[in-house]
């Protein structure tokens, strides 16, 4: 367990937050957060430095129901305005490519690039309300693309730099950007690797393609190089817009199989920012480093919790396992590093971060995968014993609803509150409140979402949900425990989507692929959890199709297909033989069943 000590408590955002509303205990602070959310976002708005072009007349409007609330209603704002406060010679973002040294780039640096880019936009023909998309690593181009777009009123479809043309495929089809912004390759290990390729191979549209390359690739007639695109105008008037107007897509598997496209309106990162003031402890000139990607929602939180907090973005080019993200954790002199707890397991069996000098971190965040506490308290010690802020939520929700603070008891794999200004509430199999069981979300919570752009929203988050004394509950799929000392645990999900190396996927996505298998007759996919905690496992059963197939080659086929249809990093861990897949009267597979049998009940 980490302890706060007194100079760590009065120096964090929450504490003087605290202090302002005369609060002396956390439990009521965060009580107070929930039971007066309009004073609380008016506060945290205020903290934060939200640019507004027009002031709201109310902070919250419930009128249309929680379900529908309207946050910084009649306001006009472009939030990307509010990721430019700091001091124009400040570092905005650090960044190092394998094998090179660190970069910088002020915020005035910054600032340009961003105009030049909105400019190029508009000069290729764009025009307010066009999509763009996003296929790229996370770097200093994609990071100002993104924030480019949004100042110009474009939306961004956001897409996983992992993800086969197939998966691309899908997303270009759903939302329908006029362009695309991709490189030749990315560079991994002294490999590589193809991306402009996968563009074309997905049929998207006119792509914007940076050059890594020695070597040049052949384009289509329409596309063109960065270089061409990139405008020589780095003035540009923000376009102004309303709260609730869309500035990104980000893709979120359900039990479907179809991936939800999840809008982001401009309140949305009001919710990261909150999120990285209050929890993460985000202050100003911080160096926040989380390797991820922008088809992830932890690459645009990242963006806006380190920006708008007047921090710096810390980028590193390449494996965040390999010893090269190690020194540059200590050169960039990070303060705050997040995780997923796959990344820490590997740390931990070949000690390679342990040679260098992670003191400048002041905390930890794990999020994406159930963390193992052994491994939690290993990264703790990589800092001289520092906290790990545990963080669960979502993309719909545009951030965490349950996670700790720097000015609680830490506890590794556990989180010590619920997230500020959100509340949720556990319920039993009998829809009873209950210390373990599903847990639902009570809205309202600002950053959530109330669209989706291919699917029945009240459909998916609110028909058939209980309601609790009188509050109607919005659906999330998590199951938690919470603890005797009050702190909570994560249970994985209770539908039939799974964390798979942070990217959550649906069963029905990895059957779809297994289906396919020439030994298959029908699969069914689960995630089982470690009996020593940590990422779920994928386990696959299926139901043999007479084959002459052996079962080593069928493992082989099985992970080959996996890795080229959806993404090289889902791992099966194991393939089972199974007579009759388990089913509900309505035919429904019960891969709960099957997930209970593997992990120690008899089929």
């Amino acid at each position: 367990m980490w302890q706060p000590t007194e100079k760590t408590i009065k120096e964090s955002n929450i504490y003087k937050m605290m202090h302002r509303f005369g609060f002396h205990n956390y439990d009521d602070f965060w009580r107070w957060s929930v039971d007066n959310k309009a004073d609380f976002w008016e506060a945290t708005v205020k903290n934060l430095g939200i640019k507004l072009d027009k002031n709201y007349t109310s902070i919250l409007d419930v009128s249309q129901g929680a379900e529908n609330a309207s946050w910084l209603k009649n306001a006009k704002l472009n939030i990307v305005d509010s990721c430019f406060q700091n001091d124009e010679d400040a570092t905005a973002i650090l960044f190092q490519e394998e094998g090179k040294s660190i970069q910088k780039v002020s915020q005035a640096e910054l600032r340009a690039l961003v105009n030049s880019i909105a400019n190029g936009l508009l000069e290729m023909g764009l025009k307010t309300g066009d999509k763009i998309a996003v296929y790229m690593p996370m770097k200093l181009q994609a990071v100002a693309i993104y924030l480019a777009a949004i100042k110009a009123g474009m939306p961004v479809v956001t897409i996983a730099d992992s993800f086969t043309p197939n998966e691309i495929a899908v997303r270009l089809k759903i939302t329908e950007p006029k362009v695309i912004f991709t490189q030749d390759v990315m560079r991994r290990a002294g490999k590589e690797l193809p991306m402009f390729l996968k563009v074309t191979e997905a049929n998207a549209p006119k792509a914007i393609v940076l050059r890594i390359s020695d070597e040049s690739v052949p384009l289509r007639k329409s596309d063109i190089y960065w270089r061409e695109f990139l405008s020589e105008n780095s003035n540009f008037k923000t376009v102004i817009q309303n709260p609730e107007d869309l500035i990104t897509v980000l893709f979120s598997s359900g039990t479907t199989g179809a991936p939800k496209a999840i809008p982001w309106t401009h309140t949305t990162p009001i919710k990261c920012a909150s999120d990285g003031y209050y929890h993460q402890n985000i202050q100003q000139n911080d160096v926040v480093c989380w390797p991820t990607n922008l088809g992830w929602m932890m690459g645009p939180w990242l963006v806006f919790a380190a920006l708008i907090n007047k921090a710096t973005i810390a980028l590193y080019l390449g494996a965040p396992t390999s010893e090269g993200f190690g020194k540059f954790v200590e050169e960039a002199k990070v303060t705050m590093l997040g995780v997923i707890p796959s990344f820490v397991k590997s740390w931990k069996n070949d000690r390679s971060m342990e040679k260098f000098d992670w003191s400048s971190i002041k905390c930890f965040s794990s999020t994406g995968e159930v963390s193992n506490p052994a491994e939690m308290d290993y990264l703790m010690q990589l800092a001289n014993n520092k906290p790990v802020i545990e963080y669960c939520g979502g993309t719909e929700i545009g951030g965490g609803y349950v996670t700790s603070t720097v000015v609680q008891p830490n506890m590794a794999s556990t989180f010590s509150t619920q997230a500020l200004g959100g509340e949720f509430i556990l319920l039993d199999e009998n829809k009873q409140k209950s210390t373990k069981g599903e847990l639902f979300l009570i809205p309202p919570i600002l950053g959530s979402s109330k669209t989706l752009l291919n699917g029945n929203h009240f459909e998916v988050y609110y028909k058939g949900t209980p309601t609790y004394e009188g509050k109607l509950l919005r659906r999330h799929g998590d199951a938690l425990e919470q603890l005797e000392n009050g702190y909570y645990k994560a249970q994985g999900r209770v539908d039939d989507a799974m964390n798979l190396g942070g990217i959550k996927v649906s069963s029905v996505q990895i059957e779809s692929v297994i289906n396919t298998l020439d030994f298959v007759k029908e699969s069914a996919a689960i995630a089982v959890s470690p009996k020593d905690g940590g990422p779920s496992l994928l386990v696959v059963f299926y139901v043999e199709k007479e084959s002459s197939i052996s079962d080593n080659e069928r493992l082989k086929l099985t992970k080959n297909s996996i890795k080229t249809a959806l993404n090289p990093l889902f791992k099966v861990t194991d393939l089972v033989k199974i007579e009759s897949l388990p089913r509900t009267a309505s035919n429904k597979v019960m891969r709960r069943k099957l997930r209970d049998a593997y992990e120690g009940e008899t089929l």
